[in-house]
């Protein structure tokens, strides 16, 4: 009896030494996920200049819009840029947020200047002879924010960021906001089109957005047009009830099958 109680006791150890060798792999396998992700994300800040990979990207000129692009960073705007800003974000979502605006307002504004924002500035009235001397200047990196001031008047912007997401990174757009005189020419399209390359380039599983349920343009825009998906994440998805008193979804586009399993709801 003795022996057999022995050779129960050395299968137990054997057994638990064996799980705990697989809870050891496991946990590393899961700590070096983790630390590539912040690795993606940090070597995503460390680009000074998201558009510079190609000239083509720097430029818009279709449907009777001719405007410029330039990146920028939050805690690099000028006084004039981020009351500019503000003046838009006010101007185009005030309506959509109603009585939530005043709450929202302040959290935007903390939001547009913090070191980790990064912006795609939309400007017109730059002759192309100007451009093409002006692009040279933004891949050689000789250009700041702070350009902006004197190179004609801005008339929208995106601002994104690179964070993690159900351990997963993602490019986050913030704010895409286009003056109503720009709109309905094709360059949201043009805008989107760019953040998802910027995405790719930056090795990013997903980009993401939160858009109003009430800004019916908006949702018309990304779900049909460019065919972004209401996200498991979004308050309709992690719980219908709930999902039904909130104001906003949230929406994204995957680009990796892990992606699409975490972040996508297929149906």
């Amino acid at each position: 009896m003795e022996s057999k109680r022995l050779h129960a006791s050395c299968s137990r150890n054997i057994g638990n030494d064996s799980v705990n060798k697989l809870k050891m792999v496991t946990r590393r396998e899961i700590l070096a996920k983790k630390k590539a992700i912040q690795e993606l994300i940090k070597a995503a800040y460390v680009v000074k200049d998201h558009i510079a990979f190609s000239p083509l990207f720097h430029h818009y000129d279709r449907n009777g819009l001719s405007v410029n692009l330039e990146s920028g960073r939050g805690d690099k705007l000028s006084v004039t840029v981020k009351n500019y800003i503000q003046n838009l974000l006010k101007q185009n979502m005030e309506g959509h947020y109603g009585s939530e605006w005043l709450v929202e307002e302040k959290v935007k504004r903390r939001e547009m200047v913090a070191p980790e924002a990064r912006y795609i500035f939309v400007q017109e009235g730059i002759a192309n002879t100007n451009f093409n001397k002006k692009t040279m200047e933004l891949i050689a990196g000789k250009t700041s924010t702070s350009c902006l001031e004197n190179n004609g008047p801005l008339v929208g912007f995106v601002h994104y960021r690179f964070i993690v997401e159900e351990d997963m990174p993602v490019l986050y757009v913030y704010e895409l906001q286009l003056e109503p005189r720009v709109q309905g020419k094709g360059l949201g399209k043009f805008l989107m089109q760019l953040i998802e390359l910027i995405a790719h380039k930056n090795r990013m599983g997903a980009v993401m957005l939160t858009v109003q349920k009430e800004n019916l343009f908006a949702m018309n825009f990304y779900i049909n047009k460019m065919r972004y998906n209401i996200s498991t994440m979004s308050p309709s998805k992690v719980n219908p009830m709930i999902g039904i008193e909130s104001s906003y979804e949230i929406l994204c586009k995957t680009f990796n099958e892990e992606a699409k399993t975490t972040l996508e709801d297929p149906g």
